[in-house]
Order: structure tokens, then C-alpha cells, then sequence
């Protein structure tokens, strides 16, 4: 479990393809403390560390990570947004990220208002039906307020904090960006949705509601 509070930008070494796929990472904060088969959070995705030094560290990468995520058109030299696992105890500063990215969406448009940075993204529908204003999402790790929203697109705006210390703000307009919607959203839906036979549908019928609206 993370919170979406980047703690460091780290820089990739090698992205070494084959049977067994590995993403080579340069980096400092993130080091303290991590152990052979820790998670840690590599733009929005969480990834086992299978080495370990005092330079970086690497993560395995499977099948499923390649086709729903864009760490696969990384290249030596590009910036990551990294984040160890939660601790016990810590303060949780965004929300709660598990790591596992339900999609890969795309910048549509970026513009200033003042010292804001706002960023529009395209995004799959099977994100978009969590999304709503002023909740959260995760882009690339990242825990961000959600501006705007429609049935195609969202926006969020950064603060000067965030554009300073995330690798958002030097996106450009059609990069790919990694994207996980509130595992909240993904739970309510879960339960209010009347299924054949199931304990919602039975909880209602039980109540007299004929939907969701009021009882009979």
C-alpha cells in the first residue's frame, strides 16, 4: 500500500528485456531501509526489488505490468516517480494507493494559471467510471485532486511544491501516463449494484426498494 506522496525521482539505467524482464533504477531517498523483496512504487506501479546496491536497485517485470502500464517505454536516462510501501504508523499525506494501475492514459493539454500547472488527460473508460470532481486519482504514483471531469477526459492542477518534485510537470502533450483510480470508488461500486442472487439484491428485496430509490 502507498499514499501517492512521491518521495524521490529516480532515473532508469536499463530496461533489459527478455524471459525475464528487469527495469534497472538510479536512486537515493528510496534506498533507506529497502530490502531484497520489498515493494516500492515506480510511477504508480508496485514492483518487487530483485537486487539491491548503494547506487539503485532493480524490479522484475511481468507480463501483466508491460500491458498495463507505459514502464515498458522507458529508456535509459528517463525520470520515474518513486515511493517506498507504507509503513505502520506513518502519516498518510495523499490516499490510498495499492500500486496497481487500471490503465494507461494520455496527456491531452497543459496550461498555467498563475502559479497553477494544469494538466488535462484522456483516460479508458473502465478509469474514467471511478473518476469524479474534487476526488482522487493516482498519475503516475502521484495522489492528485481531481479539478474536472467528463465522460472523456479529467483534469488536476499542481501546486509549485509538486511541479518541483514529480516528473508530471515535464510531461508533454501525448505522453503516456499511468493512471489508478480511488480503490474506494472501485469498493462502493461494488456494493450498491444490485446482482442476480447476490447480497445487495437480496439486502434490497428484503427492504422493499425496487432500486435505489425509496422503498415500496
Amino acid at each position: 500500500m502507498f499514499t501517492g506522496i512521491v518521495e524521490e525521482v529516480g532515473r532508469v539505467i536499463a530496461l533489459r528485456a527478455g524471459a525475464e524482464p528487469r527495469l534497472h533504477l538510479a536512486a537515493e531517498t528510496v534506498l533507506e531501509g529497502l530490502r531484497l523483496g520489498d515493494s516500492v512504487a515506480v510511477n504508480g506501479a508496485c514492483l518487487t526489488i530483485t537486487s539491491l546496491d548503494k547506487a539503485g536497485f532493480a524490479v522484475g517485470l511481468m507480463p501483466e505490468t508491460l500491458r498495463l502500464t507505459n514502464l515498458g517505454a522507458l529508456r535509459p536516462g528517463d525520470e520515474v516517480n518513486l515511493e517506498r510501501a507504507l509503513a505502520a504508523g506513518s502519516r498518510l499525506g495523499g490516499h490510498f494507493v495499492q500500486g496497481h494501475v487500471d490503465g494507461v492514459g494520455r496527456v491531452l493539454a497543459i496550461r498555467r494559471e498563475q502559479q497553477a500547472f494544469l494538466i488535462r488527460f484522456a483516460a479508458p473508460p473502465e478509469v474514467l467510471r471511478y473518476v469524479v470532481a474534487k476526488g482522487f486519482i493516482a498519475v503516475d504514483g502521484i495522489s492528485l485532486t481531481v479539478t474536472e471531469c467528463d465522460n472523456d477526459s479529467f483534469s488536476v492542477s499542481l501546486v509549485t511544491y509538486t511541479q518541483q518534485n514529480v516528473t508530471l510537470a515535464q510531461r508533454k502533450v501525448g505522453n503516456s501516463v499511468n493512471l489508478e483510480a480511488d480503490i474506494l470508488g472501485k469498493y462502493v461500486e461494488r456494493f450498491v449494484r444490485p446482482q442476480s442472487g447476490g447480497l445487495t439484491a437480496n439486502f434490497l428485496a428484503e427492504h422493499g426498494f425496487t432500486g435505489l430509490g425509496r422503498p415500496e
